[in-house]
């Protein structure tokens, strides 16, 4: 089996995608410990759960691929509109069950509220929010939740710049997955001075594929999971990441 992959920032995503030769297209987007890049002896790789459990998938299924790191709103956009494709990590809504069709889940993310550290107001639940501005970010599940739900969310363009508008009080409160939060904070060396509240939602997150993708395809992938999932494989991935 032939395996290519490639990291791609913005600009050059759609040329590349349109150059690309035949084959299975992963988009993902830089959202740690699930799918992130690092330097690894002086080169950038892509690592994290999700990341190595597709990894491990596609290697069993003996299928070619490449995996493509956007922004988020373009990897999700590139897996809607191209039949050879898929997005990761993607969580399942009632709004997106049939937009995709789906193999997983891939991990578990509870969402969860942040907040400044010297904050003094402390709601305790999702109903204390109504009075509030949430921050979330363009195209993820949490931030089109709380707008469902009827909150004003502000929203970034990505997770990340999200802990420096919550610091600077561009909006009152913040809400993500709760291992991407740990993981922002920590990354940024900002633990102390912005704080989990509470969780509100316990989602699962999946490798979301084009409608058109082959079923059988569908089939084989969701076999092929939970088979790594009973020969131990998923738990020790896990394990690296805790």
């Amino acid at each position: 089996m032939q395996v290519q992959w490639r990291l791609l920032i913005a600009c050059g995503g759609l040329a590349f995608w349109a150059q690309s030769a035949a084959g299975l297209q992963l988009t993902t987007e830089e959202y740690p410990p699930f799918n992130m890049r690092e330097l690894k002896s002086g080169a950038e790789v892509l690592s994290g759960v999700s990341v190595d459990k597709v990894r491990e998938l596609m290697r069993r299924a003996q299928q070619s691929y490449q995996i493509n790191l956007y922004p988020w709103t373009r990897a999700y956009q590139l897996a809607l509109v191209h039949d050879d494709s898929c997005v990761f990590s993607t969580t399942r809504t009632p709004e997106r069950e049939a937009l995709f069709k789906w193999v997983g889940p891939l991990v578990q993310n509870n969402w969860t509220v942040f907040a400044r550290a010297d904050d003094k107001r402390r709601p305790h639940k999702f109903e204390d929010l109504k009075p509030y501005v949430m921050g979330g970010y363009q195209t993820d599940a949490v931030g089109e939740y709380l707008k469902l739900q009827g909150l004003q969310v502000d929203l970034a363009a990505s997770d990340s710049d999200n802990l420096r508008k919550l610091l600077s009080k561009r909006f009152d409160y913040w809400a993500t997955g709760e291992l991407a939060g740990h993981w922002l904070i920590k990354s940024h060396q900002l633990q102390g001075k912005i704080v989990p509240l509470f969780n509100f939602r316990h989602t699962s997150m999946y490798l979301a594929c084009n409608i058109k993708m082959p079923q059988d395809k569908i089939t084989q992938w969701n076999a092929i999971l939970r088979e790594m999932e009973r020969d131990g494989t998923v738990e020790a991935i896990e394990k690296k990441y805790r």
